[in-house]
């Protein structure tokens, strides 16, 4: 499947995009919405999930194009355990569909480089095995860095990073935030500039809590199956509009 393929959007609101202005670097998805999206439609949720897991990688696609450079997606929370069993493991199954030799293959072919956040142990240890496979064959890749978030949660990524923190800090008088983020689970990766969240619902939902503190939220009611590349550029033009807002003050 050639999912890092083209898609239609409005060319107005492309072209007020200023392409050499102030674009996000780090955009943070929120994929919000697949269960609802299939409901509405008399699917069985895992419809929806299916069907965005393909949403997933045609934003890969889409961000690539468009010139970002780093793209984290909520991918799987650590409160997605409290659902149903039988739609656990389907969820956790496209992970291992998703890092198929194809998929990779298209990876490599445009430098994209794929990491997870979060703790990983849980999953069962097919899947464990497909996340570092993917993970060994795109790290050289030095284009886009594509992060998922799986059974990742904020509160819980903050109180690892504190424990971590202390023990390897104990002689040390002052701890600086610098200090302190190293040994979050994204490191001293850049902090999103930009967190978008599709369904309508417009709070954090414990993703990225410490790292999202400074960056711009933007909220729509679309489900995540029907995100697509026009949206993305309303986000972008509104981020770059708000920045540009704070020039002026």
């Amino acid at each position: 499947m050639k999912w890092l393929r083209v898609h239609k959007a409005d060319h107005d609101i492309r072209n007020k995009i200023d392409w050499n202005g102030n674009l996000p670097k780090h955009i943070a998805m929120m994929m919000d919405g697949n269960g609802r999206w299939a409901t509405r439609r008399g699917l069985p949720r895992s419809a929806g999930h299916y069907a965005g897991m393909q949403t997933m990688r045609e934003t890969i696609g889409m961000c690539h194009r468009n010139g970002i450079a780093s793209l984290t997606l909520y991918a799987f929370s650590t409160e997605n355990w409290k659902r149903p069993k039988e739609e656990v493991d389907y969820i956790i199954s496209l992970v291992v569909e998703f890092v198929q030799d194809t998929t990779v293959q298209e990876l490599n072919q445009h430098d994209i480089k794929i990491n997870f956040i979060g703790d990983i142990s849980r999953f069962p240890l097919e899947t464990q095995e497909a996340m570092r496979k993917v993970v060994e064959l795109t790290e050289a890749n030095s284009g886009m860095n594509v992060y998922f978030a799986m059974n990742y949660g904020g509160k819980s990524d903050i109180v690892q990073a504190v424990k971590l923190c202390i023990e390897e800090n104990k002689d040390v008088p002052d701890i600086s935030e610098q200090d302190f983020e190293k040994f979050l689970y994204t490191g001293q990766n850049p902090a999103p500039d930009l967190l978008i969240r599709t369904s309508g619902e417009k709070r954090l939902s414990n993703f990225l809590l410490w790292q999202v503190a400074y960056a711009e939220l933007w909220f729509t009611d679309v489900m995540w199956p029907d995100f697509n590349e026009q949206l993305l550029y309303e986000a972008m033009l509104d981020y770059q509009q708000r920045k540009l807002r704070a020039l002026e003050v």
